[in-house]
This record gives structure tokens, sequence and C-alpha cells, in this order.
């Protein structure tokens, strides 16, 4: 049995965090989760925007659904179905080809997996889970470094600021670029997790390489009429690569009709070629809202101007290969010390929750035998 007292931090509130931390608290373990972001979800996040005319805009600028076909995942989803967290969103999809400019294939009806989405927004479980009994969640707090105590057989988690956050027996990580010298080129700062520390860890972590990509965000007034589908990938288009019709979720509101739209990750590599990894610029925000947007218009659906239209980067967010297949997630057993995420097992949310749920139980087997 663990005690209550057995603290253990959990950093990142994405779903493998939040789905780690969950499982940790349903097992006694005391849980802290660090969220440097103002909420929960990292890319199943729910983006607030506002219209010109003060209307709220709500849009999932991330994962736009996810699948669930292992058995431990669809019983997590089973659970969250039941209490509303989420629901399929039963829409025919298409693809679009833009050699002929024509939609070309349909899905075949059994041969897709469902597609799960939260309510009322993608970000709806990972901020259920944060707020689990067992579970203190602290938003716009960064972890600047993790630190080994080696007498005190601790973790000690410093603040971006200095500040002390605590002391824990075991900690779990959910950010690839914990030891990445990716972190250094989009922030300055060393990563937060010394190689020297964890250097079997390490060499697997040093470079994952990712795939790079600029998210369109667009409202219309009236419905796009002229589109068969709520959502359809594109084919043959060096700008493009998916358009979902972000409104036609269930518990979403339809005062508008509002699309998510993803590059291809060739043309956000070349933007980023130009304007380096750090943060974006409005001007650059702007340029790529204006040319994903010339792209979708010169598809020839007739599509009416937008009342809202903006783009945001996920420069790192998604991983280009898999580093754990087998052990679900990266464990130093000796330090107590997971490092989960998609980028363990496969690049999606259901990659991620996987990878959560071997992290928790890697770290609960281990502090029942302390």
């Amino acid at each position: 049995m663990i005690m209550n007292s057995t603290k253990v931090a959990v950093v990142g509130s994405g779903i493998s965090g939040a789905v780690c931390a969950s499982n940790l608290a349903r097992n006694g373990v005391s849980v802290t989760l660090f969220e440097s972001a103002r909420g929960p979800g990292g890319r199943m996040s729910q983006r607030r925007e506002v219209a010109e005319d003060g209307k709220e805009l709500l849009f999932d600028h991330g994962a736009p659904f996810f699948n669930a076909n292992n058995t431990e995942v669809l019983g997590l989803v089973r659970e969250w179905e039941a209490k509303g967290l989420v629901a399929c969103w039963r829409e025919k999809f298409g693809c679009f080809d833009r050699v002929s400019n024509k939609f070309v294939d349909l899905e075949q009806e059994g041969l897709i997996s469902k597609r799960y989405v939260g309510i009322p927004g993608m970000n709806s479980v990972c901020r259920a889970l944060c707020h689990e009994p067992g579970v203190e969640s602290k938003f716009g707090v960064s972890v600047g470094r993790l630190e080994w105590l080696e007498d005190e057989n601790l973790w000690s988690l410093i603040g971006l600021d200095g500040q002390n956050l605590g002391q824990f027996k075991g900690v779990v990580a959910t950010d690839k670029n914990v030891v990445s010298p990716r972190f250094t080129s989009v922030t300055g700062r060393p990563p937060p997790l010394d190689l020297n520390l964890v250097t079997e860890l390490a060499v697997k972590l040093n470079d994952i390489p990712v795939r790079p990509c600029f998210a369109l965000m667009i409202a219309f007034a009236e419905p796009l009429s002229s589109i068969p589908f709520k959502g359809f990938s594109i084919k043959n288009s060096e700008v493009l690569s998916w358009a979902h019709c972000d409104s036609s979720k269930p518990g979403r509101s339809t005062s508008s009709e509002r699309w998510v739209l993803h590059s291809t990750m060739e043309y956000a590599q070349t933007i980023i070629a130009q304007t380096g990894l750090q943060k974006p610029s409005n001007a650059t925000l702007t340029k790529v809202a204006e040319e994903l947007f010339q792209e979708l218009q010169s598809m020839g659906l007739n599509i009416s101007q937008p009342l809202f239209k903006k783009a945001h980067r996920w420069g790192a967010a998604f991983p280009a290969t898999s580093i754990a297949r087998e052990e679900k997630c990266l464990w130093d057993k000796n330090k107590r010390l997971a490092i989960c995420g998609d980028f363990c097992v496969s690049p999606d949310v259901e990659g991620a929750i996987v990878s959560g749920i071997a992290a928790a139980s890697k770290l609960t087997d281990v502090l029942s035998c302390l």
C-alpha cells in the first residue's frame, strides 16, 4: 500500500501527464502537477478568441479528434463518455485533391475507427483529470530545473523564477524537450533536466525529430455550403494538409461556423527556416494566416470572407518518431523518474494516453515497495 504522504511531481498537463497524474492519485499517491500554460491540455487545449463584434470563438487548434483501439484506452474512453467528457463525432470525412481540384474519395463505412472529441472542447478530459481528488494542479508555473538530491534520495523542483517548488519521491516529465538542446534554441535556457543525471535516457531523448505545422483558425457568419464534408484531408498541396469544421463537433456553439486547418510540415519548415524557432512575430502569423487562407480559397470551393482569421504555430509539438514502443515510457528505477508522452509510443492522443498509463504503473510499483 502506498502512503498518502508519498509525493510525486508530474510536469505537463497534456493528456499523457493528466492520465498519469489521475492514475497515480487513484493508487494513493499525492500528486502535484505543474503546467507552464494557463490551462491544461497541451495539444488538446482549446483556444479562446474574440471576434471583432465581441463574440467569443472557441477552437480545438491542435488535435482535432482522437481514436481509441487499445483496450486500456477504450476502457478510459467509456468512463469519460459516461461522465459526458467525450462523445463520438459522427460526421463523414473526405479527401480533396489539389491537382484535379475535386473531392476524390469518400470514407468506407466500417473501415474507419470512431472519432472521439472532448465536450465542450478537446481539453475537457485533461481539465477533469487535473482536478481529481489527490491531484493538486499548479497552472502558470514553469519548472526551470529538476535537481536530484543524492543524500535525501529525493527530487527537488525549482521554478523558472528560482522559486523552490518542493521535494518529491518521484517525477514524471511529459515534455520531450526536457533534456533536449531544442529547449535551449527555443528559450535560450539550459534544459530542466541535466543530461548527466540520466545518461541512458538522455541518449534516447537527445534529438527527437518533430513535424512542425501552422494551424489556421477561421470563423464564418454563414455555413460553407459548398463543402460537402465537415472534415477532409488535402493531397498534392504544398501548403495545407487538412481542414475540419470545429463547430460541427458535438457540444459546440453553432452561432458561427468555425474551421481549423493545418499546414503541411514542408510549409512550416520553410517559414521556420526564415524566421527561426523563437516565438513567431504577429507579422509572421498574419502572413501565414493569409497564405493558408489563400490556398483554401484557390481550391475553387467558393469560400466567403471570414469574420475571423488567425494562425498559431506548433513548432515542436508533433513527434516524427517513437522511442519506447516496447516499454511505453522511459524509466529510471533508481531515481524514480519516468518520461512519457506520444513520442514514446505513437504520435497521437492514444499513444500519449498509453504512455501516461505505463509511467503511472512503473511509479506505483516501485513506490509500493518503499
